[in-house]
């Protein structure tokens, strides 16, 4: 048997106990067991111990179940699909510099990103879903008050989240981002404007930091949207339609290839950006009123 000697000697005390019918006893040792990372069956003669998987693979979205995290204000959110090496890095980073929770959803396999759990970061492996519906699963799973999603593509160079925490706190704004802009109206909604920190219309989900409650009250991100490009902003005109406000602000974060991007197939990049973005143009074109002032 592969097991440590200190977890066969819990499963053999367990079978003890359930030999003497102390079956308190025995659940108590199988809790043990399965804290030491071992899962124990009752087998002809015994037992038989097989190693926990350190993370569950899961077949639809629907099976996902909340996360088992520490308290805390504020949860990261990742969608990873390959370039695993890259996502190590950015989640690397968030550890340096800050004490978040981190959930992780990796569409495929998940690779070393197994070597990134720890107490305050979860993992879960599918095979493929959806960006929108990806990142909805991850928001409605978690506790923290405020979550921030985050493409893996985006690092932190220093601390990003005090600041975004003093901002989201005031209650004045519903999101704060390092990336966005305003609708431009001279090419009639078709494009955006970065115009620096300030209110803006839209946020980037290069770094979207989101009152959790705010973007399940509005929906989350379109389920339709199984590419992310433009989700971001539909989801932005979603908050703004809600009555919340958005902030672009500074943050000490720098940005990599963004794989998401550039090593997407062109055609499937462009017309799944076109169906994400005739959908804000069908929703919210004309709709002025929910726009920030002019600036």
């Amino acid at each position: 048997m592969s097991a440590p000697e200190s977890v066969i000697e819990l499963a053999e005390a367990r079978l003890a106990a359930r030999a003497n019918k102390d079956f308190a006893l025995a659940d108590s040792l199988r809790a043990q067991i399965f804290a030491a990372g071992y899962e124990v069956a009752d087998v002809a003669g015994g037992f038989e111990l097989t190693e926990k998987a350190r993370f569950p693979v899961i077949e639809k979205l629907r099976d996902l179940k909340p996360f088992n995290l520490p308290t805390n204000d504020l949860t990261v959110l990742l969608v990873i699909e390959g370039f695993i090496k890259d996502a190590i890095t950015c989640i690397k980073s968030i550890k340096a510099n800050s004490e978040c929770n981190i959930a992780i959803l990796s569409i495929g396999t998940a690779g070393e990103l197994v070597d990134a759990i720890d107490q305050r970061t979860a993992l879960v492996e599918i095979a493929t879903t959806g960006w929108g519906e990806a990142v909805n699963a991850l928001m409605k799973n978690v506790e923290s008050k405020y979550v921030i999603v985050m493409d893996p593509s985006t690092t932190f160079t220093g601390d990003a989240i005090t600041p975004v925490l003093a901002e989201l706190s005031k209650t004045e704004y519903v999101a704060v981002g390092w990336k966005g802009g305003l609708v431009n109206l001279a090419d009639d909604w078709r494009s955006t404007e970065d115009k620096g920190d300030g209110e803006v219309d839209v946020l980037f989900s290069y770094f979207m930091a989101i009152d959790r409650i705010a973007g399940l009250e509005v929906g989350g991100f379109n389920q339709r949207a199984i590419y992310y490009r433009n989700a971001d902003i539909e989801f932005s005109l979603k908050l703004r339609h809600g009555s919340g406000r958005l902030l672009q602000m500074q943050l000490p974060l720098e940005q990599g290839r963004h794989h998401g991007y550039h090593d997407a197939d062109p055609e499937y990049r462009e017309a799944q950006s076109k169906k994400n973005y005739d959908r804000i143009l069908e929703r919210f074109r004309g709709k002025e009123a929910i726009l920030s002032p002019r600036r």
